[in-house]
């Protein structure tokens, strides 16, 4: 039977070879991508830092790199409806090979900070289309009807790419010490060129079937819950972002005195736990009562959110209040990040769960275009509150998107629907 076709009657429960075999080569390249996505951020910070930018110059060189995420997911949903996950996954592969050239083969002239911003707008493109690929082939070859496995097979294929992305950022600092930036940067790029090369040549048929007739309009989701998802989204990743992207790698350097190599330390160990965290949800994060078999729901969204909005109040009251900033911030880091993490895993089973049989991959990419909103407006906002108020400011910021997230969830539905798997990627015309 041809990938992307539906099981006959009678085979619900069960994978097909082909499907998996798809899946573990989509899977290996978002792995390969998703730990070069990390390497790369590590080399450029560390190298323009060494050039003598200020921080705010280098947290500038990954704005567009944000833009592209906005943009990507919603055009990548529809090219993903029209031609198939598969064609997305290579045209990620790709790019990204062409963004880490860019840097790889330039005179030490050209790698000024518009230039090296245009480099990592197409490393955004790239990761996008690879995320959204290889999140939508999820829901087509797990057992019809089977949310319990959706539910753990999301949670650890998001919790790896976090882990891999923190293993990323040791790999990207290792590469610069040993080779320097240009050839470490090449040494990723053909990292990716393999995964392209054996990707393309091993997988078979489609992921899903493409659908010519998907029209670009389709892409903003009628679909109730998948819009409210997406909103409490926007404000979930911002509330991260926030604080953690700029205000707290610059209040560690600036006001702490702590080297640049050790915040890198630990921003990397906390993205591995966070990561370890989000695949192991499915263990701690469950639904009781009324029948269910565990998986959570909209109520479940509202609680986590709730829960972690705890977390910046209660770091920002102790740096208020005289505590040791280094002991109110490692304290706080390891609670939000725990809860940060379980909701964040909650999410990306519910945005599979209420999506359309026949627009998951439509779906998906409205939903990660959200996602993608709230990383860029967090990072906007993290460097304008930190030089404006500081630290404190960010954290009570990031509590109040918080409490919002967790209201926008308290209108999502409070039962999942057992769907099936989807027949094709988007809805006909």
């Amino acid at each position: 039977m041809a990938s992307g076709t539906t099981a006959p009657a009678g085979t619900s429960g069960t994978v097909r070879q082909g499907d998996l075999r798809n899946y573990v080569l989509v899977t290996g390249a978002y792995w390969t991508d998703t730990l070069v996505d990390g390497a790369i951020r590590t080399l450029v910070l560390f190298y323009f830092d060494q050039l003598g930018y200020t921080p705010l110059q280098v947290a500038s060189l990954f704005v567009f790199y944000e833009i592209a995420g906005v943009v990507t997911n919603l055009v990548g949903g529809w090219l993903a409806a029209r031609l198939g996950l598969k064609i997305t996954l290579f045209m990620g592969l790709a790019i990204q090979v062409t963004a880490l050239c860019m840097l790889g083969f330039a005179p030490p002239s050209l790698l000024v900070v518009p230039y090296v911003m245009a480099s990592q707008a197409l490393s955004g493109v790239a990761k996008d289309l690879n995320k959204m690929s290889s999140k939508s082939a999820v829901k087509l070859v797990v057992p019809e009807g089977d949310q319990s496995s959706l539910y753990k097979w999301v949670a650890v294929l998001t919790g790896s790419k976090n882990a891999l992305k923190g293993v990323g950022f040791f790999l990207g600092g290792l590469l610069l010490t040993l080779f320097g930036f240009q050839t470490a940067v090449l040494a990723l790029a053909a990292l990716v060129l393999i995964a392209l090369i054996t990707t393309s040549s091993l997988m078979r048929g489609h992921l899903g079937r493409p659908d010519k007739t998907a029209k670009l309009k389709h892409m903003f989701s009628n679909n109730r819950a998948v819009n409210i998802l997406a909103a409490a989204r926007i404000f979930l990743f911002a509330a991260r972002d926030v604080w953690f992207v700029v205000g707290l790698p610059f209040f560690l350097y600036s006001e702490l005195g702590w080297s640049f190599w050790a915040i890198g330390a630990l921003l990397a160990v906390w993205v591995i736990g966070y990561g370890a965290v989000q695949a192991a949800a499915p263990r701690f994060v469950r639904r009781r009562g009324h029948g269910s078999d565990g998986e959570p729901d909209g109520r479940t969204a509202v609680w986590l959110a709730l829960g972690v909005a705890v977390c910046p109040a209660a770091m920002a009251v102790a740096l208020n209040a005289g505590v040791d900033p280094t002991i109110a911030i490692l304290a706080g880091l390891i609670p939000f990040g725990v809860a940060f993490a379980m909701n964040s895993a909650v999410h990306s089973f519910l945005i599979l769960a209420y999506a359309d049989n026949d627009k998951v991959a439509m779906n998906v990419g409205f939903y990660y275009m959200a996602n993608a909103m709230g990383r860029l407006a967090g990072t906007i906002l993290s460097g304008l509150l930190y030089q404006w108020h500081g630290l404190t400011a960010c954290l009570w910021v990031s509590a109040g998107f918080l409490v919002v997230a967790g209201l926008l969830s308290l209108l999502l539905p409070t039962e999942v629907a057992r769907s099936t798997r989807p027949t094709q990627l988007s809805q006909a015309a």
